[in-house]
This record gives C-alpha cells, sequence and structure tokens, in this order.
C-alpha cells in the first residue's frame, strides 16, 4: 500500500524542467552566448577597420623567420609630408615609380588618362595624354626611357618609351603582353615593380586571389632573345601575404627584398628573397607618425637613398623617411 501511495506521489507532482541539470546547463550556456553574441559583433566591425586578425597572422609569420634581421625596416619609417594634395590633379591617381634618371616620380591617372611626372615633394612637372590604354592602374620605371604601363580592365602589360619630346602616347603604336590570367571587374594587374638586375617584372593581381606573377622576356631588353617569355607563379608566398588585396609593388634592389602594398590592410608587407615575410610597416592612424590612416593607398616607390614615396585616391602625396 505505501510503495503504490509513493508511486502516485511521483506520478502526480508536475514535471519542473528547471530542476533537471542538462536544463540548468543548456540555459546557462544560452545565457553565455546571448552575452557573446555583442562582443563578438564588436569585434568583427572592429578588425574590419583595425584589421586586428591580418595584423597578428603577419606578425606570428615574421617571428618565425630567421632572417627578420635583415629587412629593411619599414616599421622604423616615420613621416614627414603627409596628405599633401597633388596640386593640378583632380583625377584617381594610382600607381608610383621612380626613375632614378631624371630623379623624378611618375604615376597615372585612370578617369582621363595620363602619364604624370611628378617632383620629389609631389609637384607636377610634365602631363602625357594616354591613347588606348584602357583603364591605366600602373607605371614601372625599366631602363632609361622606358616604362611598363598596366591596363587592369583589359589585363595588358604596355611597354612605352618617354624622352623631352614626348606629348602624347598611343598604345596601339605600343609593344604589348597579355597574360592568360582570369579575372572579373576591376581584379586585374593593380601593381608592377622591376628587378633591373635579374629582369623581372614583378606583376600584383589585386585580388580573388591575391597574386604576385613573374615575367621574364617583357619588356624586352637588346640581351634576351626573341620570343623567351616565362610567367612564373609563386603559390606557397602567395598564401603567405595575409593582407586583403594588393595595389602596389615595389622591388628594392638593395636588399633583393619585395615590397607589397595594401590599400585596405592599411599596411606595406615585406618579402624576402625566398617569398618569406619579414617585416612590415602599418598606414593606419598613429603608425609611423600618420596624424591619420591613409585613405587608400594606390602607388609606392622607394629611391636610392631608401626615401619611400606614397599616392593615395584621389591625389594625395606622402614621403616617409627613416629618422
Amino acid at each position: 500500500m505505501k510503495l503504490a501511495f509513493r508511486m502516485a506521489w511521483y506520478q502526480s507532482r508536475p514535471l519542473n524542467l528547471s530542476e533537471s541539470p542538462f536544463m540548468r546547463r543548456s540555459t546557462r550556456s544560452l545565457v553565455l552566448l546571448l552575452a557573446l553574441v555583442p562582443l563578438i559583433v564588436v569585434f568583427v566591425i572592429a578588425n574590419q577597420r583595425y584589421r586586428y586578425v591580418e595584423s597578428a597572422l603577419f606578425d606570428w609569420q615574421v617571428f618565425w623567420q630567421s632572417d627578420s634581421l635583415q629587412s629593411i625596416g619599414l616599421d622604423q619609417y616615420r613621416v614627414v609630408t603627409e596628405a599633401q594634395v597633388i596640386d593640378g590633379l583632380q583625377d584617381d591617381v594610382s600607381g608610383l615609380s621612380y626613375d632614378p634618371d631624371r630623379k623624378s616620380l611618375f604615376t597615372v591617372t585612370n578617369q582621363n588618362p595620363e602619364l604624370v611626372e611628378l617632383s620629389l615633394d609631389g609637384r607636377v612637372l610634365r602631363r602625357i595624354p594616354l591613347v588606348g590604354f584602357g583603364d591605366a592602374e600602373a607605371v614601372e620605371y625599366i631602363s632609361p626611357g622606358t616604362y611598363v604601363i598596366s591596363d587592369e580592365r583589359r589585363l595588358r602589360l604596355i611597354q612605352i618609351h618617354v624622352d623631352d619630346n614626348t606629348k602624347s602616347l598611343d598604345a596601339a603604336q605600343a609593344e604589348q603582353l597579355t597574360l592568360g590570367i582570369t579575372a572579373s571587374g576591376n581584379k586585374g594587374y593593380e601593381g608592377l615593380a622591376y628587378d633591373s638586375v635579374g629582369k623581372r617584372l614583378f606583376v600584383a593581381r589585386e585580388r580573388d586571389p591575391v597574386q604576385i606573377i613573374e615575367v621574364r622576356g617583357f619588356p624586352k631588353t637588346n640581351s634576351e632573345a626573341p620570343g623567351n617569355l616565362q610567367v612564373i607563379s609563386n603559390s606557397k608566398r602567395d598564401g603567405r601575404l595575409s593582407v586583403r588585396d594588393l595595389s602596389s609593388l615595389q622591388f628594392d634592389e638593395t636588399s633583393g627584398h619585395l615590397l607589397a602594398l595594401s590599400d585596405e590592410s592599411k599596411r606595406i608587407l615585406e618579402l624576402d628573397t625566398s617569398g618569406h615575410p619579414i617585416g612590415s610597416g602599418s598606414l593606419a592612424k598613429g603608425a609611423m607618425g600618420l596624424s591619420k590612416g591613409v585613405p587608400q593607398a594606390e602607388g609606392m616607390a622607394m629611391d636610392a637613398q631608401g626615401t619611400l614615396y606614397l599616392v593615395s585616391e584621389p591625389n594625395l602625396f606622402y614621403v616617409f623617411r627613416k629618422p
């Protein structure tokens, strides 16, 4: 009788799920998850702006490189000319190259295509209209009077010759090279750099995927045999870049290192001769002495003294030097 009464009591007792250990654990987990959601949202938004994950990943890679002491030391550079407006240029400037013969800089504009020569303090020296160059995105000095301009939209590399008498340039009269790369929209050739000793032209693909291509045999020099063209990619190096895009390249003849500029990540990377990251410089507010972050870095060049020049859309000019 007592046993029957106890069974009836348990059966008639209301079931309280909150007293279940499983339910208590589930409730605590749900509360914790709901508390973390705002923090996750804040982190994602902050990371979009300040690139914490990319920065941490790159710094981790640099930490494991044995020859980091041989780096250029980008983090030691300080801005000496910041966000100076290039008077006379209203269009978006893109690409930058140092000409050691003329001791000047060259950039291109892509709204109203022009090749523009700048002084080392950012003044316009001359403007040369470009005809048939499409979306001119980068320019690179090759040898006295010889340059290469990239057409991002049509995926062309165009070799040009410029002297004091040049008034305009027509792509139809220039030697051209088109690489077999599939790109959509403005995601083609975004940056150029040239190794004058190794006769290598480095070509940066902006994104999807971020890629650096090495071209040998273009532009042609007198010492190269006709038709000796090589296009070389390095997926391992590209996988180490840890940036959202590429907007410009610079080859340092002294060290043999390659610098890669990322607009969206606001960072300049330094890659050694093996393609390993060994240093970087941030273009965010507060870094390298900047009072404001560089809004849209599109071109980078370095002279023989190691001075670093930068242009940003729409028409801003920067100079960085080591103290």
